[in-house]
């Protein structure tokens, strides 16, 4: 098989980043931050979209072995913040593989990554992900745990509909990932796609902007975990549809475009 399966629950070197009020503004116009979220978009009181936690534990990737990058897809992404993040600031990171799991068609990739302040060493972001990589199962392995996620028997108690823009992945690319996937149309028709599709981290951005807004009070020091996975491709342009049952702190929220077809599901997002 072309996957490294020694890796699995070795350590990665610490790698330590930093990041300027520059970025986090950034960041906020790449998830569709607009004049209402001035707070985010601007040096002015500026506070951080709770999702950027993501970005800024994220560590330089090991290589996972030989296979066509075009065939890997970003399948689960979850956080779990300790305290708000600062407009400026950084962190240490250390990260492992903890499992690659046979699923027929391809495989799954799961890894775990603790970020801590740099200055005092205290934890700041618990963050997990998942990458699906086609072609690379059937190795009989373990087919890997499922988790189990119902929504209420109940309507929505929100549903938030935010747009993006047609040249949405070209500003979120800024933020550091510059997967061809999002900007070349030749390296996504290899992929399978006629266009160029949107992150699956803007996309999770945006939902994490409709829930901060809708049950955190717009507060991100009240907003402690979000998880969900990534069930189909969005491209720029297309608007999407949170759906939201809030029960006290624990929420369930699924993400959909116009036509229903869910693009994150199995969400879930812990706020205070």
């Amino acid at each position: 098989m072309s996957l490294d399966h020694s890796l699995v629950g070795v350590e990665s070197p610490p790698y330590e980043r930093t990041w300027t009020s520059k970025d986090t503004m950034l960041y906020a116009l790449g998830v569709g931050a607009g004049l209402s979220e001035l707070e985010f978009a601007t040096e002015k009181g500026q506070r951080v979209l709770p999702t950027f936690a993501v970005l800024a534990a994220q560590a330089p990737g090991r290589r996972l072995g030989d296979f066509d990058p075009a065939l890997l897809v970003h399948a689960e992404q979850g956080f779990e913040l300790h305290r708000e993040l600062p407009a400026a600031g950084g962190v240490r990171t250390t990260s492992k593989v903890t499992g690659i799991y046979d699923k027929g068609s391809g495989a799954l990739v799961t890894v775990e990554a603790t970020a801590v302040d740099l200055s005092t060493g205290e934890p700041v972001i618990a963050s997990r992900s998942s990458v699906f990589i086609r072609g690379e199962g059937g190795f009989g392995g373990d087919r890997g745990p499922r988790e189990e996620w119902t929504p209420p028997d109940r309507a929505p108690d929100h549903k938030v509909t935010y747009s993006t823009r047609p040249e949405q992945a070209l500003v979120y690319r800024l933020s550091g990932d510059y997967n061809p996937l999002h900007s070349d149309p030749e390296f996504a028709a290899r992929a399978g796609f006629d266009r160029p599709i949107l992150h699956g981290l803007c996309t999770y951005g945006v939902t994490g902007r409709a829930l901060l807004h809708t049950v955190a009070g717009s507060d991100p020091a009240r907003f402690r975990a979000m998880s969900g996975r990534f069930s189909s491709p969005v491209f720029p342009g297309e608007p999407l549809t949170v759906s939201i049952w809030a029960d006290g702190t624990d929420v369930l929220f699924r993400t959909a475009k116009d036509d229903g077809t869910v693009v994150i599901d199995r969400g879930r997002a812990t706020v205070a």
